[in-house]
């Protein structure tokens, strides 16, 4: 009668192993890194120093004031973020169906204006976690911060951000 060893014991098992650890090493030795930005927007906000945001304006949240940057609480949380990259802010305000269009097309790096994660253009832009929730007329809305879709690296970083800084920077 022969005795069958273990599954995971004897020379095939030992090959898998080396075979794993030399794919890992190999795959470490390319500099991959994962999350990823496809597009490269967190190296380049990081290189060039200008995080550029657009903005859309909603009551509590986006405020504009005449000729001045926008201000409120997403405003106060894209200067901190900025701040945190080493970048300055470069405001563009519009609607939102334009600011989509603007992510989708690389002319912006991130997008505030009050949006929840009831999002209409989750098929066309990556949406942060909920950051924040409030309670609307009986209703709670869950708010996200847009960013062009795939950008991981940028969406993974402003996410830890937020999750430390949710309050405006203690404010």
């Amino acid at each position: 009668m022969t005795r069958r060893e273990g599954r995971g014991s004897g020379p095939a098992s030992t090959r898998r192993a080396v075979l794993a650890i030399g794919v890992g090493l190999l795959l470490g030795g390319c500099g991959l890194t994962i999350p990823t930005d496809p597009d490269g927007t967190l190296d380049q906000v990081r290189s060039s120093g200008t995080l550029r945001v657009g903005a859309s304006p909603r009551t509590g949240w986006v405020e504009l004031d005449g000729e001045r940057a926008p201000g409120g609480r997403e405003p106060q949380l894209v200067e901190g973020f900025a701040e945190h990259l080493g970048a300055d802010v470069e405001w563009t305000v519009a609607g939102e169906e334009h600011l989509v269009t603007m992510l989708e097309d690389g002319e912006l790096d991130l997008a505030v204006g009050g949006f929840t994660d009831a999002n209409l253009w989750v098929d066309k832009v990556g949406l942060t976690r909920p950051y924040a929730e409030v309670v609307v007329d009986g209703s709670t809305e869950a708010h996200v911060m847009m960013v062009p879709m795939g950008e991981n690296a940028l969406q993974s970083e402003l996410e830890r951000w937020l999750d430390e800084n949710k309050n405006g920077g203690g404010s």
